[in-house]
């Protein structure tokens, strides 16, 4: 799959009181993270049923870009930041594309 795009499902729960800073510290993240080469797109999604749990979903254009991503400053300025509003630690999964077989549609 040469044209694959590389995805990162980022699972998170956060502690009720703490879900607006939460919010406010990785909406920051993911637009500095946006402005990265190696990344195509990076959404931050709540959970319309419990707003305590978020799903990020970071779309790498390689595999090697979430190494690149997690040396930014702003990356670790976020996980320093929002590593104790959460109720549990966070967990990911990884995908890669099947349609579009690019980054295009």
């Amino acid at each position: 799959m040469p044209n694959s795009l590389f995805i990162v499902h980022v699972h998170v729960h956060v502690k009720p009181e703490l879900v607006d800073a939460f919010r406010q510290a990785t909406i920051e993240n993911a637009r500095q993270s946006v402005e990265e080469p190696g990344i195509a797109r990076f959404d931050v999604d709540q959970d319309l049923d419990d707003p305590t749990r978020f799903v990020l979903v970071e779309v790498y254009r390689n595999k090697e870009a979430p190494a690149a991503h997690k040396e930014t400053e702003h990356y670790k300025r976020w996980r320093d930041t929002v590593a104790d509003m959460m109720a549990e630690p966070r967990t990911s999964r990884k995908y890669v594309n099947v349609f579009p077989d690019d980054a295009g549609y």
